[in-house]
């Protein structure tokens, strides 16, 4: 133990001894360096103890107490304003910014639910017309998407499907619809002379007629299409479109007349909206050169040390003294015991690094907790819950009435 060097009694500090040099050229810190060492090894029983630490050892704990000071503080930061930071330019001067927060990151991830949903979004919504044949009921829809365009095997995502039959107007204006007229339509579905409208269709003097009786019509058809008419239902296994009931063509259903909505006798058209994956893929992916893409790359740096307040720096040279408990423990750990004449002594290696360790936890997570306290979210409660105390109080006053 002899020579191992023990803390002389005082130092001076120079730019260059600290291990990277982050704050060496900042007179506050040159200043409190000495102060510290001066707190350190008096808190640690100087002179009565004798302290086997140099001022190296003190301005190196220093420096990483201001520098894990800055961490947490910036990974507060970061994390109460990433979804505003990510995408922002990282030569930005953050430290010398106050950030406010805005939707735009919000906005971006609305819209890829509104493209899932079909309600907006950046990714465009597709759509094909799939023909039904008669008694075929399985339609590979990957292979009516190449039809469309869409190369690639297994592109495509079905976002809708659905049957659209010929508007209730068109019905009634052909003029094989009329009825009472025609063979077809209206008059097979079986409303002619419904409700005494049958005999107002195209055929018909409707030109004599009110239009709220064309509008009567019109709902009619509407409603017998939905009642009595099957519309088609379906199932998607793996972009194969299987439809209920099995279609049946005009040839087959053997009805007379000529439907003007099906005029080369095929069973109809089944509609398909989808999404192509690779583009949804490519406009979930922005280049973002120069730009915010993760937390680390926010441009933070060193705290200024003299921008640190004195609560701050009071956290700093508890934090200081902690770590340099350790590495004191770390020089006694070399020699368990030292022999002296007719007995030894047992060095406190152990009770310093356990010191040291439950020391640093409780200063990291007094400094976390007032982080968190300090939140957004948590000033914005308490000004709410202040607000709410206010009005309370406000109640208990009485009103004034006022006599004219």
């Amino acid at each position: 133990m002899a020579n191992i060097p023990i803390w002389p009694g005082s130092s001076s500090f120079k730019p260059g001894d600290t291990p990277f040099g982050f704050y060496d050229n900042d007179p506050i810190f040159a200043e409190d360096a000495d102060k510290v060492c001066t707190f350190c090894t008096r808190r640690m029983g100087y002179p009565i103890v004798e302290i086997e630490l140099q001022a190296i050892n003190f301005y190196a704990a220093f420096e990483e107490a201001v520098t894990i000071y800055g961490n947490e503080l910036y990974a507060y930061k970061i994390r109460e304003n990433y979804l505003t930071l990510e995408g922002a330019p990282t030569s930005i001067d953050i430290e010398e910014s106050i950030v406010t927060p805005n939707f735009g990151r919000i906005i971006d991830y609305s819209q890829q639910y509104g493209s899932e949903a079909g309600t907006g979004g950046n990714v465009p919504l597709h759509k094909m017309g799939i023909p039904l044949s008669g008694s075929v009921q399985d339609y590979d829809l990957d292979y009516f998407a190449t039809l469309n365009g869409f190369k690639e095997p297994n592109d495509i995502e079905i976002m809708r499907v659905f049957y659209e039959s010929p508007p209730a107007s068109a019905l009634w204006a052909s003029s094989y619809e009329g009825f009472g007229f025609g063979l077809g339509g209206a008059t097979a579905a079986g409303i002619t002379g419904v409700g005494g409208l049958g005999g107002f269709g195209n055929g018909g003097g409707y030109l004599m007629m009110p239009l709220n009786y064309d509008m009567a019509v019109i709902q009619q058809i509407e409603m017998n299409d939905m009642v009595r008419v099957s519309n088609h239902s379906f199932e998607m296994h793996d972009n194969v479109l299987r439809v209920f009931p099995i279609p049946i063509s005009n040839q087959q259903s053997g009805s007379a007349g000529y439907d003007i909505n099906n005029p080369s006798g095929s069973a109809g058209t089944m509609w398909v909206e989808f999404m192509s994956k690779s583009q949804r893929s490519s406009a979930s992916i922005v280049e973002a050169y120069d730009k915010i893409k993760f937390v680390s790359g926010v441009p933070y740096k060193n705290p200024t040390y003299n921008e640190i307040n004195s609560v701050g720096r009071s956290w700093i040279f508890e934090m200081t003294l902690a770590i340099s408990k350790e590495m004191l423990g770390y020089v006694r750990g070399k020699y368990e015991t030292i022999p002296i004449p007719n007995a030894e002594i047992t060095l406190n290696q152990a009770d310093l690094l356990s010191a040291s360790r439950e020391e640093k936890e409780a200063l990291l997570a007094s400094l976390r907790a007032f982080f968190d306290e300090t939140s957004r979210e948590k000033l914005l409660e308490r000004r709410t819950m202040e607000s709410d105390y206010v009005m309370k109080e406000l109640d208990r006053v009485p009103r004034v009435i006022y006599i004219g």
